[in-house]
């Protein structure tokens, strides 16, 4: 060989570890795991409890969210100077909705080879479980965390004809899950958490009827939510019927305006925020 050559680099793996069930690894994970010269892992705390399950001794690094800049430098030079190194986040497949994508993007910038090895995805293991078209979904990641920014996101969702994923945290869940009532419709829904662990839940139904279940409990875990595609769409009734309907459930049903708003909105289809600002107008006509 040429002592003047250039050292052939390191390869980076991108290794899909388990979301909570510690058997949902497959057998080509764990020997890359075992023959890396080094594991870059999101936190390395919950990586070697993983490593101690399958007897892998693999020498460990940490690259999160706060230090992944500085971090891939030096694991960069290592792959460029011949080494593996596997990158794992502490649930499923790094770069979704996790830490790696500086890492990838930096190493693809270099050249040097990145693969990936599948496995266990949250969103992957809900969706098949739903019910709803998988054919085309989208992906939405974690909603905004501030209400109007989230909010404002959401209407942006409002056409899209095929199924909506997202993922959600605990303290936020039920803000979400009222908001997509509101702005997308009282829609079929299926809100999944804890996947693959001792208190796995899915839970089924419309996003109304979902909220008032969260709101007897304290929610825990990691949420994955999911939506039903926007159903096609048709012509709605025009604003001065939708005006009668509510007016008639008003007076011969006694109800009240925001019950008669919630049955027209459901039966009709429509997001139940556009059906209230026609009764926003009725209101204020009766008022003047």
């Amino acid at each position: 060989m040429d002592a003047g050559a250039a050292k052939k680099p390191g390869t980076l793996y991108v290794v899909a570890t388990p979301i909570g069930n510690l058997e949902d690894i497959t057998l080509r994970a764990l020997r890359i795991l075992k023959d890396a010269d080094l594991i870059a892992a999101e936190d390395t705390r919950h990586t070697r409890i993983l490593l101690r399950a399958h007897n892998i001794d693999t020498p460990l690094v940490s690259l999160h969210e706060h230090n992944e800049k500085e971090r891939s430098v030096r694991i960069l030079a290592r792959i460029r100077g011949g080494r593996t190194v596997a990158y794992v986040s502490d649930a499923g497949t790094p770069c979704i909705s996790d830490p790696g994508h500086h890492l990838v993007c930096a190493a693809l910038a270099e050249r040097i080879p990145v693969v990936p090895v599948p496995g266990a995805c949250a969103l992957v293991a809900a969706l098949s479980a739903s019910g709803f078209p998988a054919d085309a979904f989208m992906f939405c990641g974690f909603l905004p965390a501030k209400g109007n920014q989230r909010r404002r996101f959401l209407e942006t969702l409002r056409n899209v004809e095929t199924t909506l994923v997202f993922y959600e945290s605990p303290s936020r869940i039920a803000a979400a899950v009222r908001d997509m009532c509101d702005i997308l419709g009282d829609r079929e829904m299926v809100v999944a958490r804890e996947l693959t662990k001792v208190f796995e839940e899915i839970a089924r139904g419309r996003a109304s009827e979902i909220l008032s279940r969260m709101s007897e409990a304290k929610s825990r875990g990691e949420f994955t939510v999911i939506l039903e595609p926007v159903k096609q769409k048709s012509v709605f009734p025009a604003d001065e019927d939708l005006r009668n309907e509510l007016l008639r459930l008003v007076d011969e049903k006694s109800l009240s305006l925001r019950d008669a708003v919630a049955l027209v909105a459901e039966r009709v289809g429509m997001p139940r925020k556009k059906v209230y600002a026609i009764a926003l107008k009725i209101r204020r006509n009766s008022d003047s």
